[in-house]
C-alpha cells in the first residue's frame, strides 16, 4: 500500500533567518512517487509517512527522489539510532551524479551509549571535498525526530538545526573557490557501516549484537527548483535571477539575529573544523580565508 507523505502542510518556512513566511505546499503523494528505494529496498520499512532505514550485518540501505533541484531548500525529520551506536552513520544529503559531482552531507555519527552524537556536514564540489565541520547537538536525537535542512542559492549554502544555522558557505568564486551552483542534486537519505572511521577514528567498532540499527525518517519538505525532465539546460531553468524567492536581495547574508545564532553553534558546539586542522594543510584553503 502506498504511504502518504503529506495532504497539505501548512508550515514557517526559516528562509534562513531573513524572513519567516508561512506556506501552504500542496506536496500530495506517495512516498513511492517522490522517492526511490535505490540500495537494498529490502531493509526499508515504509510506515505512513516515514521511511525506516535498517542496518545489520548484511547491509545497510538507501533511497534517493526522484526529481533533482537547483537552489531552494530541502528539510526533513530524522530520528537516530538509539543505544549504543557506534560505527553507525546516518546519512541526509544532497548529490549529483558522476564523477565530478556537487554534494551537500548531513552525516550523524553514532557512538557508544552516554556519548553524544556527533553531526558531520561537508560540501563537495566537481567531486572535491574535505570540508569537514563537527558539532555536537543541544539535544538527544535518538528519543524524537528533529528537523534538519539545506539552504541554497548562487550565494551560499547554509546547514540548519531547527532553522538554527550551524554553518554557513559562503560563494567565493572570485577568490577562485569553486561553488555547486551549475549541477541539480537529488535529496537522499541512507544509513550504513562507518565503523572504520565514524567513532572516535575508527578505534570503537559496531556491536552486531545490537542489531539490526533504525533511522527514521519523515515530514520531507522540497520547496526548490526541479529539474524537467524535458531539459537538459537547468541554468536556464533554475539559474535565472530574480525568478524564486531564495534569489531576493534578503537572501544574500545572514541577518544580525541569524549571524548570532550560527556564533552561538559554533562557540558551542563546534568540535572540528577543517579551516582550524593545521596538521592536514600545508597551506589554509582558499575558501577558509575571510
Amino acid at each position: 500500500m502506498a504511504s502518504n507523505i503529506c495532504t497539505r502542510l501548512e508550515i514557517a518556512i526559516f528562509m534562513v533567518g531573513f524572513v519567516c513566511a508561512n506556506l501552504v505546499l500542496p506536496m500530495c503523494g506517495n512516498i513511492s512517487e517522490v522517492f526511490e528505494y535505490n540500495w537494498a529496498p529490502n531493509h526499508i520499512i515504509s510506515q505512513g509517512d516515514q521511511i525506516k532505514l535498517t542496518l545489520d550485518n548484511v547491509s545497510g540501505c538507501g533511497f534517493e527522489s526522484k526529481k533533482k533541484y537547483l537552489f531552494g531548500q530541502a528539510s526533513v525529520q530524522i530520528k537516530l539510532i538509539e543505544g549504543d551506536s557506534a560505527g553507525t552513520v546516518t546519512a541526509f544529503y544532497m548529490a549529483s551524479e558522476g564523477p565530478v559531482y556537487d554534494e551537500l552531507d548531513f552525516e550523524f555519527l553514532g557512538n557508544v551509549s552516554g556519548e553524544p552524537y556527533l553531526v558531520q556536514t561537508n560540501i563537495y564540489v566537481n567531486g572535491t571535498g574535505n570540508r569537514e565541520q563537527r558539532h555536537t547537538l543541544w539535544f538527544d536525537p535518538t528519543l524524537d525526530f528533529h528537523t534538519y535542512s539545506f539552504f541554497w542559492n548562487r550565494h551560499l549554502i547554509v546547514f540548519l538545526v531547527y532553522g538554527i544555522p550551524i554553518r554557513v558557505f559562503t560563494n567565493k568564486e572570485d577568490k577562485g573557490v569553486l561553488f555547486p551552483r551549475q549541477q541539480a542534486m537529488s535529496i537522499r537519505g541512507s544509513v550504513w557501516n562507518a565503523d572504520d572511521w565514524a567513532t572516535q577514528g575508527g578505534k570503537v567498532k559496531i556491536n552486531w549484537t545490537n542489531a539490526p540499527f533504525f533511522s527514521t525518517c519523515r515530514s520531507f519538505i522540497i520547496d526548490a527548483c526541479e529539474l524537467l525532465p524535458e531539459t537538459d539546460d537547468i541554468m536556464a531553468q533554475c539559474g535565472k535571477l530574480g525568478r524564486f524567492w531564495w534569489d531576493k536581495p534578503a537572501f544574500v547574508v545572514l541577518n544580525r539575529h541569524r549571524s548570532h545564532q550560527l556564533k552561538w553553534a559554533r562557540r558551542k558546539h563546534l568540535v572540528y573544523d577543517y579551516c582550524k586542522d593545521k596538521a592536514r594543510f600545508t597551506e589554509l584553503p582558499r575558501e577558509c580565508i575571510s
